[in-house]
């Protein structure tokens, strides 16, 4: 696994990398957003990119906008300093995968690292050889990727993970605890406004309108429903 780490307190960056070194990663370092940018486009094949949200020069916030656009597989973990609410609202609407409040141990870090890589590439025994179609999409599970009218969507490997458990299960409402747990793992640490913001990127991206077909629907007070 291929890992960049944008951080510019050079003491944080070194503690992140020799972790992730001793976990079996590949890691590269930046401590700007735009040479962060830079290492990124020359190589194209890296997996996850911990980003730092309060940077000199471009933010974290603007890094991962450009990063999601331009390579919409790739996963992302934000690190901030701040646990307000807002700073991970913003992230996540980014198009960040998860985030890490600081001070965080190695351990923990690592362990969410590991946890994002395994939504993004699951053992071959997990995925089926079927797509699963409920027109207009269809989850083709050997490729990662949701069509909607034979149009490739673009999805972060959180939100495949989300429209696939819910895909599985049309027309059942599932909790928002349940998505949770499924997604980012029993022993997160996150709260639920997490899952929330990520369906409604999944919205935004499926083209859906109020006005619209409600394919992602929401069961108020309990969680969410993928209408067949």
């Amino acid at each position: 696994m291929r890992v960049l780490i944008l951080e510019d307190e050079k003491p944080i960056r070194d503690l992140l990398s020799v972790n992730l070194r001793r976990a079996g990663f590949e890691v590269f370092e930046a401590s700007t957003g735009e040479a962060a940018l830079s290492i990124v486009k020359d190589r194209k094949d890296f997996d996850i990119a911990l980003l730092d949200l309060m940077l000199p020069g471009m933010s974290g916030f603007e890094v991962c906008r450009r990063l999601r656009a331009e390579f919409p597989r790739l996963g992302i973990i934000m690190l901030t300093a701040k646990s307000q609410e807002v700073d991970k609202v913003m992230g996540l609407e980014s198009g960040a995968d998860d985030y890490v409040v600081k001070p965080f141990s190695p351990v923990e870090l690592v362990a969410r690292v590991r946890s994002l890589y395994r939504r993004m590439y699951p053992g071959e025994a997990v995925l089926q050889e079927n797509n699963i179609v409920l027109p207009p999409f269809t989850l083709m599970q050997d490729e990662r990727k949701l069509l909607k009218d034979g149009q490739d969507i673009p999805l972060t490997p959180t939100e495949f993970m989300i429209v696939k458990l819910l895909m599985e299960q049309p027309n059942k409402a599932m909790n928002r605890d349940d998505i949770l747990t499924a997604v980012w793992g029993q022993y997160f640490m996150g709260d639920l406004k997490i899952v929330d913001v990520n369906i409604s990127r999944i919205r935004h991206k499926i083209g859906q309108e109020a006005a619209g077909p409600q394919f992602l629907e929401t069961v108020w007070g309990f969680g969410y429903i993928w209408r067949g």
